[in-house]
């Protein structure tokens, strides 16, 4: 089998894998090395940067055998799929070359587990170190961490990657030991606490030492499976602020389950994936992360589960209408944020202005707040806009009939470098 013919295999093999980001890394440029990762340039797999260019990675696994019998993924143990494996030196040849024509400025790296954990993560570090050392590629590298890997091999990973992830996938340990019997908690979550340490001291060293060697500099992330098994919203968004706050991610990816493989216990291939869900679980994440929300006062044990008709914010505010109209030209930072249609840059446009005039509500548009819904839930000088009328029972779906044309639409397929060479 040749290099191109293993390439086809295992970049759509890891098509599934969202973890899949280069935002936060540092890596400048270097007399005698090539490329870097810089927030203007940093390599992405088919998304977006600040400035609005679309970035690429070159997303691939080091192979797709794997020992493990995971039964929502295809590359599991006791499925029938074509397998192939690069070696480091492939790999690392063909990262390079593609590189160098421009189609790529970076590489996310994850791994069926072949032979054993600590085999395959040692592979992953012979590719990474030709890559970086022999190349002298000094480029963005998003790497992988496997489960149950010995911790001086995700060490060894740490110095050579920018960022690492260790995918949790399944939000339960009930999941785990249903879907996924060769995995544990302890195993996913123990190379997470030793990135999250690791990467605490590495930066306490770089302030002693200028020159000490980075670990994960742009830190870790992780990835949850929406919709395999039967785990509510609010269990799902707990996970998340857990990871937040103890394990200090840079991100959680949300994946809906795309059903790939029969079995008995994930939902028919004739179901379709839970994409709406997961752009709903995506909004709240926003909220944990940059607007101060906490997961129990989006979601209780009433209401487990997002209103798929609204976003989380305008399901808050809906719920707690006594917190509104919010004053714009009073309120504090928090409040502007507790109002939907109004994001972090615009609060802080808000806070300024004001400084200099009363803003009244024909200004906001103009400071980047979304009016069709944050008209409901502010006024400007003790007015609201002009001509505005509506009732409580109207609200939701004035709200609704804004949002319609935002809500995600079927899947598309996920851009290959190459047609599928076989069925």
């Amino acid at each position: 089998m040749d290099v191109l013919e293993k390439l086809t295999i295992l970049t759509d093999a890891a098509k599934y894998d969202a973890a899949c980001t280069s935002s936060g890394g540092n890596r400048t440029s270097r007399k005698g090395y090539i490329g870097n990762t810089s927030a203007s340039v940093a390599g992405c797999c088919h998304s977006f940067s600040a400035d609005g260019r679309c970035i690429s990675l070159l997303k691939v696994l080091m192979t797709n055998c794997c020992v493990f019998d995971c039964k929502y993924c295809i590359n599991r143990r006791s499925n029938d799929t074509r397998r192939a494996a690069f070696t480091p030196q492939e790999l690392a040849d063909l990262t390079i070359n593609f590189y160098r024509r421009n189609y790529i400025e970076g590489l996310f790296l994850s791994s069926g587990v072949l032979r054993s954990p600590d085999y395959t993560t040692e592979l992953m570090i012979r590719t990474l170190r030709i890559l970086r050392q022999e190349y002298r590629f000094n480029g963005y590298i998003h790497a992988k961490a496997i489960p149950g890997t010995a911790p001086e091999l995700v060490e060894q990973l740490g110095f050579l990657a920018d960022r690492m992830s260790v995918n949790i996938e399944l939000p339960s340990e009930t999941g785990l030991r249903t879907l996924a019997p060769d995995k544990t908690k302890q195993a996913i979550l123990s190379p997470m606490r030793q990135i999250q340490q690791r990467g605490k001291q590495s930066k306490e060293e770089l302030v002693k030492y200028r020159h000490a060697p980075k670990f994960a500099p742009a830190g870790q992330s992780t990835q949850l499976i929406v919709g395999a098994t039967a785990d509510n919203d609010l269990h799902i968004l707990r996970l998340t602020q857990g990871l937040y706050d103890r394990y200090k991610l840079k991100r959680v990816f949300y994946s809906a389950y795309v059903p790939v493989v029969e079995h008995a216990l994930l939902p028919s291939k004739d179901t379709k994936p839970p994409l709406l869900r997961e752009h709903r679980l995506y909004q709240a994440d926003w909220l944990l992360r940059f607007y101060g929300f906490r997961a129990e006062e989006l979601l209780d044990e009433k209401n487990p589960d997002f209103n798929p008709l609204v976003d989380p914010k305008c399901s808050w505010a809906l719920a707690h209408l006594d917190f509104f109209p919010v004053e714009v030209n009073t309120a504090d930072y928090e409040a502007l944020l507790r109002i939907p249609g109004v994001g972090v840059i615009s609060a802080r446009r808000i806070l300024s202005a004001r400084r200099a005039r009363r803003l009244r509500p024909e200004d906001l548009g103009k400071m980047g707040v979304v009016m069709k819904r944050a008209q409901y839930f502010l006024t400007a000088s003790g007015k609201r806009a002009e001509g505005l009328r509506f009732t409580q029972e109207s609200l939701l779906s004035n709200l609704i009939a804004a949002e319609a044309p935002q809500l995600p639409q079927p899947e598309a397929e996920q851009l290959s470098l190459f047609q599928p060479a076989y069925a």
